[in-house]
């Protein structure tokens, strides 16, 4: 009896969704290669019958989503359905108006979905607080939900964590029934393969943001894994492990974590090298996932878009955001940017937009007067256009370009901080516009003239950074004072000498960032003609120092809170 009870407890650890260990199927845990190996092994059998493998695919990434968000799974499923009903919708419908009325509803649907489970409870409270009202939100769903996964929130057993990767799938959903409604693509027959469309497990919680058009025609193609491509899957995979653990993760716990915890307990030295360091930290947190989630796709047959393309060798930050995030940046300018009048002109979309951020922004302030500022500063803006033509011209130019990086902020969360850091790099790329047509470096292409612009960019996307990681705007506050006042030349050699290992850790992950594109490549082609037993060599000496590296446990990555 002991042994079946012993047998029964691992098989429901296994199994069933346990929000202690929700960790354990993170890229960077041997429980999610153990649980990859076991799904390979299954995938071998069945890989060559397109139907049946992409079934297979469908539930192994609904089990994946299980076990790191419980019943949360119940949201995929909805907005699965919802958009594939609403695609054939759209696709069979003969009247302009039916189409656009469900295109509508779908991305409401999806957007309504997301605003509820990731900002509900924050719009509520901040509305409460401005207008001194004392609404709450049904609690029942939230009670089923922590019931479910025994989950609560400390302060408010009604309330909930938002789901895992929501902001992902909900755009990779809204843009499948948006690319039907404009004629470029065909609704998927088979809801199973469109749930595994949706549901890809190496992509689905923190990308890449994969278009339907893109990736459903794979689905219905013969598995091919050249010799060539099973290389470069091991090279990607291998490749983001070392980014996560060995250099995301080590400058993080061991310098940048305590920093940002609390910055007037460091010298401004000291908390500019954290904000340094953590934007060395994020890029590496970020791009290695999505480095393993392609590689990981690659060995399935499936090809996914590069997210990350050396971001901090931009020159300039209009080109940042066309290396950064690629997938999210490009669904912005093509969803969003675009649509609302891009560089153009304004829309009345546009206009309503602007309304509803500035709402928003009034909110998270807490402070009812702020919409008379909003209010005074709009007319006043609105008079000056009416009047004078270069002004008009300048509004309808840029108007588009700083809502879509306010909402890209706002996606990431409802705060001040995300509002800032959006508006920041909204603010740079309008600058930017206007600096590069004076510049008298614009154009020469010399090392010299490169470095400062990478230089220049740079430092200005660190900037926002410390906006984007500290936990509240009093901490950003703190660690801009110390930067500033208390910057203390003198502490330099002993703080240099006492962390010796982050700096070094840092300087190394800089180094590699900066290496030219040909180095890169040709160190990228040798692993992958390399002999097998060097690929397995490597693969172990991977292994032992990441495991060496987490012995102090598996980090989440950045990127799963979003």
């Amino acid at each position: 009896m002991f042994e079946i009870n012993s047998i029964a407890t691992y098989l429901r650890k296994v199994f069933l969704f346990n929000n202690e260990d929700y960790l354990q199927l993170f890229f960077n845990s041997l429980y999610f290669w153990i649980f990859f190996g076991l799904m390979l092994a299954g995938y071998s059998i069945i890989y060559k019958k397109k139907g049946l493998r992409n079934i297979y695919l469908f539930v192994i990434s609904l089990f994946f989503y299980y076990k790191i968000s419980g019943y949360f799974f119940y949201l995929l499923i909805f907005s699965t359905l919802i958009d594939y009903i609403l695609g054939f919708g759209i696709y069979h419908s003969r009247k302009k108006l039916i189409k656009t009325i469900l295109v509508v509803l779908s991305i409401t649907t999806n957007l309504l979905v997301l605003v509820y489970f990731k900002y509900a409870w924050f719009f509520t409270d901040s509305f409460n607080e401005v207008f001194g009202t004392a609404i709450n939100l049904d609690g029942h769903l939230g009670h089923w939900f922590n019931e479910a996964n025994e989950t609560m929130y400390p302060h408010d057993p009604a309330r909930w964590l938002p789901p895992i990767g929501i902001s992902f799938f909900t755009f990779q959903t809204i843009s499948y029934s948006v690319d039907i409604y404009r004629g470029m693509l065909k609704p998927v027959k088979n809801i199973l393969d469109f749930g595994f469309y949706v549901s890809f497990f190496p992509q689905l919680v923190m990308g890449p943001i994969v278009r339907a058009s893109h990736f459903i025609p794979q689905l219905y193609k013969d598995y091919k894994l050249k010799k060539y491509e099973f290389g470069l899957a091991l090279y990607w995979i291998l490749k983001g492990l070392a980014k996560k653990v060995i250099l995301a993760d080590f400058i993080a716990f061991y310098f940048i974590d305590t920093v940002f915890s609390d910055p007037l307990r460091n010298s401004g030295f000291e908390n500019l090298m954290a904000v340094t360091g953590y934007s060395m930290q994020v890029y590496a947190d970020f791009s290695g996932y999505t480095d393993i989630a392609i590689g990981i796709a690659l060995l399935l047959g499936f090809r996914l878009n590069t997210n990350f393309n050396s971001p901090y060798k931009a020159r300039n930050v209009g080109e940042f955001w066309k290396r950064w995030h690629i997938s999210l940046s490009t669904w912005l300018k093509d969803y969003l940017y675009i649509p609302l009048g891009g560089n153009r002109r304004g829309t009345a979309a546009t206009y309503i937009s602007m309304i509803a951020i500035l709402s928003i922004i009034v909110l998270i302030s807490g402070w009812p007067p702020l919409a008379f500022y909003f209010g005074g500063a709009v007319l006043f803006l609105g008079i000056l256009a009416r009047y004078i033509p270069a002004v008009k011209r300048n509004i309808d130019t840029n108007i588009n370009l700083m809502i879509t990086m306010l909402l890209g902020g706002l996606w990431h969360g409802a705060s001040w901080n995300f509002v800032i850091w959006g508006g920041l790099n909204g603010l740079g790329l309008v600058v930017y516009k206007f600096w590069r047509k004076i510049s008298p470096w614009e154009r020469y292409n010399n090392m010299v003239v490169n470095a400062w612009k990478i230089l220049v960019t740079f430092t200005f996307i660190t900037f926002t950074r410390i906006f984007f990681r500290s936990e509240n705007i009093e901490i950003a506050k703190n660690m801009m004072s110390q930067i500033w006042y208390d910057f203390n030349v003198t502490v330099v050699p002993a703080v240099v000498t006492a962390n010796y290992p982050f700096f070094i850790t840092l300087a190394v992950g800089f180094v590699l960032h900066w290496l030219p594109y040909t180095t890169k490549d040709k160190v990228r082609n040798a692993f992958i003609r390399s002999h097998v037993a060097f690929k397995i060599i490597a693969c172990l000496i991977i292994i032992i120092i990441v495991y060496q590296y987490m012995k102090g446990g598996v980090r989440s990555f950045i990127y799963f809170q979003f």
